[in-house]
Order: C-alpha cells, then sequence, then structure tokens
C-alpha cells in the first residue's frame, strides 16, 4: 500500500514537471515570434526601388511655348517691292496756271507691273537744250514714301521759270526722268514752254518729291 502511494506521487511529480515545461516552451516560442516581426519603414524609399523604376521621361521644354514661325509680311518676301523703271508708265503734260510766277509741268509715274510698288524721294529730271543738259535742283520739300498700286499713278511736279526777257532764251528740246533709286532714264518731249531766260540762276528749274503734284495741279 505504501509502495502505490509513492508511485502515485512520483508520477504526479512527474506530470508537473512535464506540464511546465510545456508552458516554458510555448512561453519561449511566443516570445521569439514577436521579437522576430517587421518594424515599420520611416525613410524614403531605397535609390533603385520602385520610384526609380518609372519610365523616363524626355527633357522639358517651355511650356507653352508655340512652335516661332515668321510673321506674315515681316521678311523681305513679305514686302512691297520698290517700283522700277520697267514698272512704270511716265508722261509729262503742261499744268501751268496763267498768273503764277513760275511755269509748271507734271511728270506721272503709273504703275503697270501688275503688283503694288513704292516710289518715295526724288526722281532725277534733266532738260536737253542745244547748249547741253540742264539737271533740276530738288525743292527740299519732305520726302513720303508711298505705294502705288497697280494701275495707279502718283505725281510730281517740275516748276521753271518763264522767258519774259523778250529774247530767244535757252531752248529746250527734250525731258529725261530717272525713277528714284533707278539708273534706267526715259526721254520724253517736253510738254512746257519752249525755252527758258537765258542765263538766269535766280530761279532756277526745280523739282518737287514722288507724291508732292496732284492730277490736277
Amino acid at each position: 500500500m505504501h509502495a502505490r502511494k509513492l508511485a502515485f506521487a512520483a508520477l504526479a511529480v512527474a506530470a508537473a514537471l512535464s506540464l511546465t515545461a510545456c508552458q516554458n516552451d510555448d512561453t519561449d516560442t511566443a516570445q521569439g515570434t514577436s521579437t522576430a516581426g517587421p518594424t515599420a519603414s520611416t525613410g524614403t524609399a531605397p535609390v533603385g526601388g520602385p520610384a526609380s523604376n518609372a519610365p523616363a521621361t524626355s527633357k522639358p521644354g517651355k511650356p507653352g511655348t508655340a512652335p516661332t514661325t515668321a510673321p506674315a509680311g515681316s521678311t523681305g518676301a513679305g514686302k512691297t517691292a520698290k517700283c522700277r523703271t520697267a514698272d512704270l508708265t511716265i508722261t509729262a503734260a503742261d499744268h501751268t496756271i496763267t498768273g503764277d510766277p513760275t511755269n509748271t509741268v507734271v511728270v506721272e509715274l503709273k504703275n503697270h507691273s501688275g503688283k503694288d510698288c513704292t516710289l518715295s524721294g526724288y526722281a532725277g529730271v534733266d532738260l536737253t537744250t542745244p547748249s547741253g543738259t540742264l539737271s533740276a535742283k530738288r525743292s527740299g520739300e519732305p520726302v513720303v514714301t508711298g505705294v502705288v498700286a497697280n494701275g495707279k499713278s502718283t505725281y510730281f511736279g517740275i516748276s521753271y521759270p518763264a522767258n519774259n526777257t523778250g529774247g530767244s532764251g535757252l531752248r529746250i528740246t527734250g525731258l529725261v526722268v530717272t525713277p528714284p533709286d533707278e539708273t534706267q532714264s526715259v526721254t520724253l518731249p517736253w510738254p512746257g514752254a519752249g525755252s527758258l531766260p537765258a542765263a538766269d540762276d535766280s530761279a532756277p528749274v526745280k523739282i518737287g518729291p514722288i507724291g508732292s503734284a496732284g492730277q490736277g495741279q
């Protein structure tokens, strides 16, 4: 009987030790699992990570900038060309008004080129005489650039002294006109009075700039 009690006591102690060992194993396993778990990151993504794998972009341009184009009409090709002698029909007519202190011839320059062109400045004007060529002087009036539309005309005047001396004076045989910025001339019949006062330098032959005379002058 005493032996059975000892055996039972020994079995109880062994069971208690076994239970304690199991509990210690479970506690260690739980603690090991807790310490090995992941921790939250507070840093930035590492170089070469997902953020660096984004598709490469092209070099940025200037935002909102449209392709540059030359404005129409701002280059040489867009400008109105100058009138050349070949573009013009040049004629001259007497426009002397009775009572004026000087006589007047008006020169017309008509654009027949098929396109608009510009004329500005003073034309070259020479009167031909038996004694040689007499060049007209500029009046000094301001120059204004004007566009002569196709089929339209512009005018300038030639003023010269009347020969009231009673003598034959200096006979005029022709008129030579050279448009501004040109070298090609046009020779016309002289439409005005037949002569100038001989050796009268007090009232020379003068011309106005292009556009200084009108059709009715």
